[in-house]
């Protein structure tokens, strides 16, 4: 008899970038193929960027509400399980953004955080990152 192994499911993440006033595109570009790769890291597949042309991020998404809806429905039809922010959101922009998306959202920090935590291996080191992790989750 074949054995079959459940198959981990692997994280499908959207990653969105703020193009503000003075950031060159290519500046952007670099930042945003950076952080493809740290979501690759992690283990999540990335299968769409998205930019949005601000002076500042909004108050309570980050991103305009047009345009968050217009995620929204991305992650839906894209079948996303994590967003992921090229910059650090504040606590209430994160909460609005789970509540809206319904998904996981993540900013670079989180992501960063995570792939250490699952690459660390020493006790000392498990127990750093977690201290780290939830240092900045305290807010939140």
């Amino acid at each position: 008899m074949i054995e079959t192994r459940p198959q981990k499911t692997q994280e499908r993440a959207l990653l969105i970038g703020l193009e503000r006033q003075g950031v060159s595109k290519w500046d952007l570009h670099d930042s945003l193929e950076e952080l493809r790769e740290l979501a690759n890291s992690a283990g999540a597949e990335v299968v769409d960027t998205v930019t949005q042309k601000l002076q500042k991020p909004t108050a309570p998404y980050y991103i305009g509400r047009g345009k968050a809806e217009s995620i929204k429905e991305s992650c839906q039809d894209q079948r996303v399980t994590s967003v992921i922010f090229n910059d650090e959101l504040s606590p209430a922009q994160g909460r609005n953004l789970e509540n809206l998306f319904a998904r996981k959202v993540l900013d670079r920090t989180q992501l960063i955080l995570d792939i250490f935590a699952q690459r660390a291996r020493s006790r000392e080191g498990r127990l750093q990152i977690e201290l780290a992790q939830l240092q900045y989750l305290l807010p939140r």
